[in-house]
């Protein structure tokens, strides 16, 4: 896409913010990265709709929620990065069969929110949401989970847009879904669709059933005064860095090998939870990058277990 594009989208396009290198460390939460080379901030649902229907089928496109699991790199990013936070915010009760409550949120909205609607309107099953800090979209793209608890254990169906501009509902048996893993079934995919990924998630329905109030608040009271005392949340971070290995978890693996505390440049392991890595300052996106490298390295060569990545890497070098 040209500047040309650009100006026609910002005249003739629907009604966001159409930014150009817009800097992604104030979008991220390790507080690092590049510029991208053009933002929008959609208003509702339908604007975002009508602005992907304008860009080219080969305009690289990122869809972006809270950052929270997200590692941008220095030189930035070709192409246009969505921000749906703040705008794809609708939620409701949305219970239009018998047998479950249903509560709709659109992609956007913060899984805390969630947990904390769904507990208000006496429904349980979301309040592990709470621990979770990113998006609906974000959680639904990973199937994020916390504490023996998954988002796609909860989903009835998803709302998707296509890249080409059309929104469809889908139900979870058109997804292979695992452990932090979702993707779109061969069988379920467009033939018309482009190399780029098929879809991105707008909104969810999520099956709950009736409960206590106030056991849910509890619970979710807990759940918080437990991240509040494991993570260190006083510091830019981005979240679990690697999955947990079958039979195992990430952090004591990682702790195993004395990595605590282990810094490169101001990127730094945690000492309060192995499996997270705090920006203590002004890091950049390469200090943080090789640091995750130096413990996959560290942990295959000492334990031999090769850790995956659950945060998403994504732009140039620089």
């Amino acid at each position: 896409m040209d500047m040309a594009d650009v100006d026609r989208m910002t005249r003739e396009g629907p009604g966001g913010a159409l930014r150009s290198n817009e800097p992604m460390r104030k979008h991220t939460s390790w507080r690092v990265g590049g510029a991208a080379e053009r933002a929008y901030f959609p208003r509702c649902l339908d604007d975002l709709v009508a602005f992907v229907r304008t860009l080219p089928p080969t305009e690289p496109l990122y869809i972006v929620g809270l950052g929270s699991n997200l590692l941008v790199r220095d030189a930035g990013l070709r192409g246009t990065v969505v921000f749906t936070h703040g705008a794809l915010n609708k939620i409701r009760l949305d219970s239009d069969r018998s047998d479950i409550e249903l509560v709709y949120s659109e992609a956007g909205v913060a899984g805390a929110k969630v947990a904390r609607f769904s507990a208000t309107h006496g429904l349980r099953g979301a309040e592990f949401l709470a621990g979770i800090p990113g998006t609906v979209g974000g959680a639904l793209a990973m199937n994020a989970g916390c504490y023996g608890s998954e988002t796609w254990d909860i989903v009835d169906s998803v709302l998707c847009l296509r890249f080409d501009g059309e929104l469809e509902r889908c139900s979870p048996d058109q997804f292979d879904v695992g452990y932090r893993h979702v993707a779109l079934r061969a069988d379920a995919r467009d033939p018309r669709a482009s190399a780029k990924p098929a879809c991105c998630f707008a909104a969810a329905w999520f099956k709950l059933q009736r409960g206590d109030p106030d056991d849910s608040r509890r619970a979710i009271r807990e759940l918080l005064e437990r991240r509040i005392a494991t993570q260190p949340l006083d510091r830019p971070n981005a979240g679990s860095v690697f999955r947990n290995p079958p039979g195992d978890y990430a952090a004591r693996l990682i702790e195993s090998c004395g990595l605590k505390g282990f810094a490169i440049g101001e990127a730094v392991v945690s000492t309060k939870h192995a499996n997270f890595i705090v920006n203590t300052g002004n890091a950049s996106a390469a200090d943080i990058e090789a640091l995750i490298d130096k413990v996959q390295l560290t942990v295959w060569e000492r334990c031999g277990v090769r850790l995956e990545r659950e945060v998403r890497i994504i732009g140039e070098k620089a």
